[in-house]
């Protein structure tokens, strides 16, 4: 045991701390975060890929009720006929379309028979540059049927709050929560985003890319870091050990022989970092 005794001095005990901290996070905070990623952008793609082959279905299946949500059926095509409730209409803030600024455009839509739900009309850009509020054609005020496709809800962005300028309505993120709140008109979880060529659509949001990303190998190595952050610290221990264990072995046998040649002089700091570690390249 005295030979590990120099594991229990203050500077290993602090790097054994980091060490295992490190791995503790990699473990149970950047790893899952990671792969969590790559799991909503797994099951994200998946519902799209789904959606591409699916015929529209009236939206009244999927969304019966005024508190219902659809998570499972995202970009799924629906049908609604209904009328759009235009003096409830919010603009959504800080959308870029092909690198230029843009509002989206979203105006509750009441469903004939079902729920009342939220629309996203499509885009806008912004005059001047961004300066100016553009011109936004309104919805037609007659009952109409649309095709879109279900979307979930966005996640507030924290300090940004609702207000209105200039007489319109303007948010942040689609968050249906937010949105009715704001505008005082009851909708659905889900919200629904128009294809092309709709009554009272306007510029048309692509589709998102089906791509998962990186997130899957950066989990990956993290996990990887993980595990050798703990091996490099066994492999320094050991060589720290084996370096020890060579200097007692010398002294041993200098004590024994006293008649043996005049000792090297001591090695410096560096030298002996090179012996236990290895020199630098």
């Amino acid at each position: 045991m005295r030979r590990l005794g120099f594991l229990l001095r203050p500077s290993w005990l602090a790097v054994a701390v980091v060490v295992l901290a490190f791995a503790y996070l990699c473990f149970t905070v950047l790893a899952p975060w990671q792969l969590g990623k790559n799991t909503t952008t797994s099951r994200a793609n998946s519902q799209l890929e789904h959606a591409l082959t699916t015929e529209p279905v009236p939206l009244t299946t999927l969304l019966p009720h005024q508190d219902s949500s659809a998570p499972d059926d995202q970009w799924r095509p629906v049908s609604a006929t209904g009328h759009y409730l235009a003096e409830a209409q919010v603009l959504v803030r800080l959308r870029l379309v092909e690198g230029v600024p843009a509002f989206e455009v979203l105006t509750p839509f009441a469903v004939r028979g079902g729920p009342t739900v939220l629309v996203n009309r499509g885009y806008v850009r912004t005059d001047d540059g961004g300066s100016r509020m553009p011109q936004i054609p309104p919805p037609p005020d007659e009952q109409v049927t649309i095709t879109a496709r279900l979307r979930d809800p966005q996640e507030t962005i924290p300090g940004k709050k609702p207000f209105s300028e200039n007489g319109f309505r303007q948010v942040y993120a689609i968050n249906t929560e937010q949105v009715a709140a704001f505008t005082g008109v009851p909708l659905t979880g889900s919200y629904l985003q128009l294809v092309e060529d709709q009554p009272g659509g306007l510029g048309l949001i692509a589709l998102p890319r089906r791509d998962n990303g990186p997130f899957l190998s950066y989990g990956i190595q993290w996990i990887a870091f993980g595990i050798l952050a703990p091996i490099g610290l066994g492999y320094f221990a050991y060589a720290e050990i084996r370096a020890r264990r060579s200097e007692r072995a010398l002294d041993e046998q200098a004590a024994e022989d006293p008649d043996a040649d005049e000792p090297a002089p001591p090695m410096t700091v560096e030298q002996k970092l090179a012996d236990r570690y290895g020199r630098r390249r």
